[in-house]
């Protein structure tokens, strides 16, 4: 089933601000609330379909991409894999809660929190998370042009293989909290927009681990990790674009005490070429025509992404003009076809002449064929106010 747009989902324009996306966020989440609709599948469902619209539209990066390619994004964070945002069913009703808690006023349902006797909420033990590393990746447009894999040494911060990331002696140096008896939650009462409810925080004596460490990992000084240099290879598509990022999941820094790595992302940077310029998925270059060329025709070479080509220069050919190498620029991320390369014709006007050039030219002054005609002179003119305006 296709999915519908987010704005719609939310009932909000696409201009609406940070916090008109929240209310309406809000207004969709009570409405729909498992406690407030118990065995209702479809209000389930709408709940599931505003919880992944907010995601999407309250973060301003994923806004902006999906503004610019809608639900048509890869798995990569880049368009034209047709997969969604979410393409593996969307969130699960844990993610909604764990993630969005002080929309509600931060408990949990019961059905997927975890109830217990008494009707109270008991929370889900968080998993950890590393942070995401950053890096820059410079690519040529040989590159660019054709797609290419990268593999790289990464300084990161690597789970202990001595404490097997918990960051107690041989794994195993560990006591029970005797705060939260194992528990890694304490309850306590908060009023929230259901009424009085019993939920769950983080234990604050073990950080929600339920358990103490009693004597730490030598290699690791009981901090689980340890820095290390880990190779990496990933694939950067074609097309890519300067400022783009790539994420190349579970490759980041490994958390505290285990948990899951955080991401890679990976930032394109371009390396200027040194004779085409790119323009999206069009390149520029820059032919300078001889006048004898320029007024006899002939046959020229231009650099290409790829090489060089052969391109004939008709006689009378006027600077500004405009030659097109199709198929020759970049191919679109979005799988839209290649750009073209143009080929933007100058001619130059040499600064020193010989006493015979001079003799040659003198010769022409005063021929017809080399004055301009009104209707030359308001073509170039008309192509140089297009190009300013």
């Amino acid at each position: 089933m296709d999915k519908r747009d987010y704005y719609e989902v939310l009932g909000v324009s696409k201009t609406a601000t940070a916090d008109e996306i929240k209310k309406a966020y809000r207004k969709l989440a009570i409405k729909y609330h498992p406690d407030k609709n118990p065995g209702d599948k479809a209000a389930e469902e709408k709940f599931k379909e505003a919880a992944e619209a907010y995601d999407v539209l309250s973060n301003d990066e994923k806004r902006q991409k999906y503004d610019q390619f809608g639900h048509n994004m890869g798995p990569q964070g880049f368009p034209g894999g047709g997969g969604g945002f979410y393409s593996s069913g969307g969130f699960s009703m844990e993610d909604i809660f764990s993630q969005f808690g002080d929309i509600f006023g931060g408990h949990y349902s019961g059905q997927w929190g975890g109830a217990t006797g008494g009707g109270h909420r008991q929370a889900r033990r968080a998993v950890r998370k590393g942070s995401d590393l950053r890096i820059k990746v410079k690519l040529t447009l040989e590159e660019i042009a054709k797609g290419v894999s990268k593999t790289l040494k990464i300084p990161t911060m690597a789970k202990c293989e001595h404490c097997n990331g918990t960051g107690a002696k041989d794994g195993k140096a560990f006591t029970t909290c005797h705060t939260c008896n194992g528990t890694g939650s304490v309850l306590h009462t908060q009023n929230t927009i259901f009424g009085a409810m019993q939920s769950a925080a983080t234990c604050p004596d073990c950080q929600g681990e339920g358990k103490i460490i009693t004597e730490r990992c030598p290699y690791c000084n009981g901090e689980g990790v340890v820095r290390k240099e880990e190779t990496v290879s990933f694939d950067i598509p074609a097309g890519v674009q300067e400022g783009m990022t790539l994420t190349v999941k579970g490759k980041g820094n490994a958390p505290r005490h285990g948990g899951v790595n955080g991401d890679l992302l990976v930032v394109i940077e371009e390396v200027k070429h040194p004779e085409l310029i790119r323009d999206g998925n069009d390149v520029i270059y820059n032919l300078m025509l001889d006048i004898p060329t320029a007024a006899l025709g002939g046959s020229v070479e231009v650099p290409t992404i790829t090489g060089r080509a052969r391109l004939k220069i008709v006689p009378g050919t006027q600077p500004g003009k405009v030659l097109r190498l199709r198929g020759k620029g970049l191919p679109s991320t979005e799988g839209y076809g290649t750009g073209d390369e143009l080929v933007n014709v100058m001619v130059y006007i040499p600064e020193t002449l010989s006493d015979s050039e001079k003799a040659v030219m003198e010769q022409l002054r005063e021929s017809p064929n080399v004055k301009p005609t009104e209707g030359v002179k308001n073509r170039i003119f008309s192509k140089l106010r297009h190009i300013f305006e």
